[in-house]
Parts: C-alpha cells; structure tokens; sequence
C-alpha cells in the first residue's frame, strides 16, 4: 500500500507541476470536485421497476433491455446494492427515487394517495449514512396512464388523479428535505404524446399547463423542495407528438420560476444539452440535468466518457454555473452487472467535471478575447494530453476511492457472494 501510495502522489506532483504551467491550480480543482454532488438514480438498480406493482409494464415510452441476473427485488436489497456502489465511487453524493419505489407493506396505497410515511424507510437510511434525497413523480406503469395521456387527458378524472399525484410528490419531496436538513428537488416528467399525427395540438398542452398549474399552486419552502419539470422530443408510443415539449416546458418554467430539467437522451441524436445550459441559465436561477446516453435514439445506455459529456461539464464549469446546476443521472442497463453500471456512470461524471476544472479556462477565454483563435484552438488541443488520470488517481486515492479498474474486483466478488444468491 505504501508503495502504491507514494507512486500515485509523486505522480501527481509532476502532474501538478505540468498544470501549474499553464495556469491550473490541481489542489483547487480536486477541492472543487469534492464538493459537487452528483443524483444518482435508483431505477438503475432495478430495471425501473420499483416496489408497488410487482410485473407492471412500464410503458410511456419506456423499456429496459437485457436481463443481467442479481437485479435487486427489495427495498433492502436495492439499498445494499447502492451502498456497494457509492463505497467505490470517489465524493459525496445524492440518491434520487421515483414514486413508485414507496413502501407500502401489504397495503394498497394508490399514487394519489402517496405520502412521507411510505418513504420513511428511505428516509431513516439517507438519514444514516449522509445521503441527500431527491424524487420523481411516477406518472407512468398505471392504468391511468394506459393511453399514453396524463396530466393533458381528456378525462377530467384522469387529469384530477394525476394532479393529486403531483401534489403528494411535491409534500413527500419537502418532507425528505426537512428530515434531511437538505433539499430535495422534485422532478415531474410525464409520457403524454400521440403515436400518430394529432389533429389538435394546442388542447392537450392547454390541458397541461392548467394542470401544472394545480400541481404547483401550493407554495412549499425552497428550503426543503424545489420543482423542476422535463420536457421530451419522443417516445416510444409518441413519436408524432409529445404534450410537453422542449419549447413548452421552457416557457412554462420561466414563466412560473421553476426549474428545467435537461436530460441529454430527450433531443434529436445529432442535437447535444451542453449548448442549451448558456441560454437557459439567462432566465433561471437554477437548473437540474438528467445525464444519459442515447444511441440513435433515447436510449438511456450507460454514461461514458464521450466528447458530449465532457461538453456538458465544460459549459457548467467554465460557464460559472456550479452551484446553479443539480446534476443528475438517468439510464438504465440490465445487459451488464447494475451495480457496476452505477459505478461507471457516475465515476465517468465525476471525470468529466475533473477534465473541465483542469482546463486552462483563464488562458483560453484571455486569447479569446483577444481574438487569438489560432492560440486558443492550439492550447484547446494541447490540454486534453495533459496528465488528467494522474490528478484523477489521486483524487480517488485521497477520497478513499479505489484507484483505477481496481473497484471492478471488489464488484466482482459482491456479484459472487450476494447478487447470485438473489433467484
């Protein structure tokens, strides 16, 4: 261990030296880093199928492929599986859960009926170990929800019950966040959309915007939840229309002062989120990401290092928006072991940031502005061979994180001794 210690820190002072050079402070970033909490999902873990209808098909757009064995079955075994997982991931972060994951025991408690008493559980255990909670509501998986309509149906009645939903989600979220002493943002995304043409666009989001408004009526303490809402290009039984656009949810967010949720697999596959943080923080104080990989389609496969996701954590750093962004994760793989895609996912995140803080921002812009553009794509280039891994392994040395592909053997020998006990 000593020896491997004293590689990795002479390593990185060479490394901090090169940084230096070009005007990078590497203990300020990987300080910076520490402090940037990242929401990671629970329907990773499960397949999104929480614990309130044993079977129920998804729908709304939403399908999970592969069938990896060991998925987690129980509120308990889900909570194991992502403790195993943050104790190999480098920071302190956040646990985000849909609705749908409540604690009903044998009683039937439908979602209009959902309060914190199904979630105390959840919240005794973030409680314990240092977690911040987030939430969604669940407005799919229900036979209210059959037709692809939510919020924008035509049915009064379906409309009023997926209201009181909402309602209930925002009262669970602030009642997490008072528990916590942290607060919890309540996401609401919902799958309404047509398969074919529709011949009347305007009355659904007409609908829709007169629900939300419901939704929100009730002023709750940002202290303990904000609101944030998701628009969506398609889905898969909507491919011809969604209710709730990027355009809609855009202006309703400004408008009412709530926050916009980004998620990067909701856009057309050659179209990227990094660009669209820089407008939208002009006209909100705060923003939430859903960060994910589309393949050809929303396809939630798991975070990698790509160029996309290093765009997005460039536009948040070196547009000054830390603290102003709540990063989040949304994908979901049972091709591969859930909790190692837990931790590739999130260990890519928390890189992405890394590479941002480590640019030579100063410099870039300062050539920039002096219309440099030779300069600035030069030093641009050069940067990305700088020795990033080096400052990475002694951020994961120094947070008490496996270093490398170590965490893959302690996965590994979690899959052997619980995950293929689970039939």
């Amino acid at each position: 261990m000593g020896t491997s210690t004293r590689s990795i820190e002479q390593s990185y002072k060479l490394a901090r030296e090169r940084y230096a050079a070009l005007g990078v402070d590497t203990d300020k970033a990987i300080r910076t880093l520490a402090r940037i909490p990242v929401s990671i999902h629970c329907w990773q873990g499960d397949d999104v199928g929480g614990f309130e209808n044993a079977g129920q098909e998804l729908g709304g757009g939403l399908a999970v492929t592969g069938n990896y064995p060991g998925k987690a079955r129980t509120p308990d075994e889900l909570r194991a599986d992502f403790e195993q997982a943050i104790s190999l991931i480098p920071g302190r972060h956040r646990f985000n859960l849909h609705a749908c994951y409540a604690e009903t025991g044998r009683k039937k408690v439908e979602r209009d009926e959902l309060s914190a008493a199904q979630f105390r559980h959840w919240i005794a255990w973030a409680k314990a170990i240092g977690l911040g909670l987030d939430f969604n509501q669940t407005c799919f998986a229900h036979p209210k929800a059959a037709d692809g309509m939510t919020l924008s149906h035509r049915n009064k009645g379906i409309r009023q019950f997926w209201i009181e939903h909402g309602i209930r989600c925002r009262e669970i979220g602030a009642a997490i966040g008072k528990a916590l002493g942290n607060t919890c943002l309540t996401n609401l995304w919902i799958p309404d959309g047509m398969k074919d043409t529709p011949a009347d666009r305007q009355g659904p989001r007409e609908r829709l915007a007169e629900s939300l408004d419901a939704v929100f009526q009730k002023k709750i303490n940002p202290k303990f939840n904000v609101d944030s809402v998701e628009p969506k290009l398609f889905g898969i039984g909507s491919e011809s229309y969604v209710v709730g656009s990027h355009e809609f949810y855009l202006g309703y967010a400004v408008s009412r002062k709530i926050l916009l949720t980004l998620d990067a697999g909701h856009y057309h596959p050659t179209e990227g989120i990094a660009d669209k943080i820089s407008s939208v923080m002009l006209y909100l104080p705060e923003i939430a990401l859903h960060v994910s990989r589309g393949v050809r389609w929303d396809s939630d496969h798991v975070v990698t290092l790509t160029d996309e996701l290093a765009a997005i954590a460039q536009e948040i750093v070196w547009g000054g928006h830390l603290g102003r962004v709540r990063i989040g994760l949304d994908y979901f793989d049972a091709s591969i072991n859930r909790v190692a895609a837990w931790v590739i996912g999130t260990r890519n995140m928390i890189k992405a940031l890394l590479l941002a803080l480590l640019s030579p921002i100063a410099r870039l812009k300062a050539l920039e502005a002096e219309g440099d553009f030779t300069s600035r794509l030069a030093l641009m280039e050069d940067a990305k061979v700088l020795p990033f891994g080096t400052v990475w392994d002694y951020y994961c040395a120094k947070q008490g994180a496996p270093v490398g592909d170590s965490w893959l053997a302690e996965v590994k020998r979690y899959e052997q001794t619980v995950l293929s006990q689970r039939h």
